[in-house]
C-alpha cells in the first residue's frame, strides 16, 4: 500500500519542529501505536469554553429533555474541544505550530485534579464514574501530586465537554453543574474522550448500522454528524454499538424533535441509543483493547 504523503509530511513537520507531549517525550519519537491522529479532524475541534450559548442550554437542561445534555453544545460534535492555545502555540514556548496528534495516558494512568465546586452528591457520581474504570478496566484516575500531564475536572458554566487524548499538561474535563451531573454516565462520557474516544455515530462504517436524517438536523449542527476516517477513529475491532455511552441519543441536534439518526438494524440495543447509564459491554472492550488491558 502506497504511504499516505500528508502523513510523511505531517511527521516530518512535528520532527522539524520538535513538538512534545507534555512527557517530554517528542512525537517522533513515540510508538506510533500510542498515538492519535486528528489531522482528518475539522479545525471547528480548536476553541474556547463558550459561556454564553452552550451555558445557558446546558442550564436549561432538565430531566424530560430527550437529548443528554452533553448534545447541546456549540463545540465539535456537542462536547468536544481543544482549546485554542493548542493550536496557536503556548505563551510559555512548551508547543508550537499546530497540534496534529494527541495520545493514550501511559500506563493507562490518568492524574486528575478537582476544581468543581461540585456538591457531595455530584463528587459520588463523578467517583462511581472513576469506580467503574476501576472495576471493568485497567484504567486507574488517581489524584494528581506532581505529574506534568493530567487533568483538571472543573463546573464553569460551559456545557459538558473534553479534548480527545492526553494532549500534555492540564487538560479540562468540565462538568457544568448540575446538569453534567444527573448519572455518572455523562462523566463516564467525558472521560472516555480524554482517554482518545470519538463518538460511536461518527464511526467511518456508521453508514451500515444508521440512517442520518438531515432533514430533521439544525443546519448548523450538520458538522456534528460528519463521518471520521478508519485512522481517526477505531472501533478496535468492536462491533457497531448502539448501546454505547458513546453514542448520541436519536434526536440530539433536531430541529424539530424528530429523530436524526436511525437505526438499520433489528437488534434490541438500538432502543438504547444515548443511554447514559454506564458502559455497555463494548465500551469496556474498546477500552480493554486500546490500553491493551490484561482484563
Amino acid at each position: 500500500m502506497a504511504e499516505n504523503p500528508a502523513k510523511t509530511n505531517l511527521f516530518l513537520y512535528v520532527a522539524i519542529l520538535g513538538l512534545t507531549l507534555g512527557s517530554g517525550m517528542p512525537l517522533e519519537d513515540m510508538d506510533s501505536q500510542e498515538m492519535i491522529d486528528l489531522t482528518d479532524v475539522s479545525d471547528i475541534i480548536f476553541g474556547n469554553p463558550d459561556t454564553e450559548t452552550t451555558g445557558a442550554l446546558v442550564e436549561a437542561h432538565n430531566e424530560e429533555s430527550s437529548q443528554n445534555p452533553e448534545e447541546l453544545g456549540t463545540y465539535y460534535e456537542g462536547d468536544i474541544l481543544i482549546p485554542l492555545s493548542y493550536r496557536e502555540g503556548r505563551s510559555n514556548g512548551t508547543r508550537n505550530g499546530i497540534l496534529a496528534l494527541s495520545s493514550r495516558w501511559p500506563g493507562g494512568v490518568v492524574p486528575y485534579e478537582i476544581k468543581g465546586p461540585f456538591t457531595s452528591q455530584e463528587m459520588g457520581n463523578i467517583n462511581h464514574a472513576f469506580k467503574e474504570y476501576h472495576t471493568k478496566t485497567c484504567i486507574r484516575f488517581k489524584p494528581r501530586t506532581t505529574e506534568k500531564d493530567y487533568i483538571s475536572i472543573g463546573s464553569s458554566k460551559s456545557g459538558c465537554w473534553s479534548s480527545i487524548g492526553r494532549l500534555g499538561g492540564r487538560q479540562e474535563v468540565n462538568l457544568q453543574s448540575p446538569n453534567c451531573l444527573r448519572t455518572y454516565g455523562t462523566p463516564i462520557h467525558e472521560l472516555m474522550h480524554a482517554l482518545g474516544f470519538f463518538h460511536e455515530q461518527n464511526r467511518h462504517e456508521r453508514d451500515s448500522y444508521v440512517r442520518v436524517m438531515n432533514d430533521n438536523i439544525k443546519p448548523e449542527m450538520m458538522a456534528n454528524f460528519e463521518k471520521a476516517s478508519s485512522r481517526t477513529q477505531s472501533g478496535f475491532g468492536v462491533d457497531y454499538d448502539y448501546a454505547s455511552v458513546m453514542h448520541y441519543s436519536a434526536t440530539s441536534f433536531s430541529r424539530n424533535g424528530q429523530p436524526t439518526l436511525k437505526a438499520l438494524r433489528a437488534s434490541s440495543d438500538a432502543s438504547q441509543m444515548g443511554q447514559r447509564r454506564g458502559f455497555s459491554a463494548g465500551d469496556v472492550r474498546k477500552i480493554n483493547l486500546m490500553y491493551k488491558c490484561k482484563k
